[in-house]
């Protein structure tokens, strides 16, 4: 289960004009910003639920990953993860889970993607038979057999999505967090991850937290929705409820959302 309990992160931005005189000033008075990332977040997650984490770019869907991955700590508030403080059981709490970070990438670019699952399951101290047994599986329903010896670098985005979130599944984590997995992949591709996320869910009842700005994504595989804007929950509630905001009758989940985004003034 994942509580989170109005939980706070403020980050300081340090800003300056261009030009070299500029630079110079800075050096003896810098302009601080601060930015409200996130503010007074509170919601529960079950176990094997699938929830959609939506919101416009900047809203505090990453740094929300963050701190229940154990890579942030929140300036005030408490969270649990499966009865654990992610940022104070960092080493135990990560065999639990698994992360895909859309735009970052956890395989080693110029190995073979099998050396990079070889190295993976000796961090995690996945047992011989246990990781042999699920990669396996994974290559089977990713359908990787043909690029398991090709490095990372020479992979097509599509290609490498599918080998990131089998890199993130290698432990058998009770927790999945994707952060906007989908992002420029193709329609094919696309199907192929969805259609790869709900069997998980479906087989190992895998409690599933997904970022995206694809609202086919959702429809295809959340439940709830959590709405956030400026770093606030706006919204928490099912699909249903959601398009219960469609301002037309006719009207699309984008176009609904967008609706939304505008009605906040986010």
């Amino acid at each position: 289960m994942i509580q989170v309990e109005h939980i706070n992160k403020t980050f300081t931005v340090y800003r300056r004009n261009a030009g070299f005189n500029e630079a110079v000033k800075a050096l003896f008075h810098r302009q601080k910003e601060y930015i409200h990332a996130l503010q007074d977040i509170s919601f529960t997650i079950g176990d094997g639920e699938m929830v959609g984490y939506i919101g416009p770019n900047g809203a505090g869907k990453s740094s929300t990953i963050k701190i229940l991955s154990g890579i942030l700590t929140p300036d005030s508030g408490a969270c649990s993860v499966n009865d654990r403080i992610p940022w104070k059981d960092r080493k135990s709490h990560v065999k639990d889970i698994g992360v895909v970070f859309g735009q970052r990438s956890q395989l080693w670019w110029d190995v073979p993607i099998l050396d990079s699952y070889e190295l993976l399951s000796e961090i995690y101290e996945v047992p011989k038979n246990q990781y042999h047994q699920t990669l396996e599986e994974l290559t089977d329903l990713l359908n990787l057999d043909q690029i398991l010896h090709t490095p990372a670098r020479q992979l097509s985005l599509g290609q490498r999505m599918r080998c990131e979130i089998a890199a993130s599944l290698l432990h058998n984590p009770k927790v999945l967090f994707l952060d906007e997995p989908t992002i420029g992949l193709d329609a094919v591709s696309k199907l192929a991850v969805r259609d790869f996320i709900r069997r998980q869910n479906k087989l190992h009842k895998t409690t599933v937290l997904l970022t995206t700005h694809d609202m086919q994504d959702i429809e295809a595989l959340a439940d709830r929705v959590l709405l956030i804007g400026k770093g606030r929950l706006l919204l928490d509630g099912s699909l249903e409820d959601l398009k219960l905001h469609k301002p037309g009758k006719h009207a699309t989940l984008d176009e609904t959302v967008a609706a939304l985004y505008r009605d906040y003034r986010i």
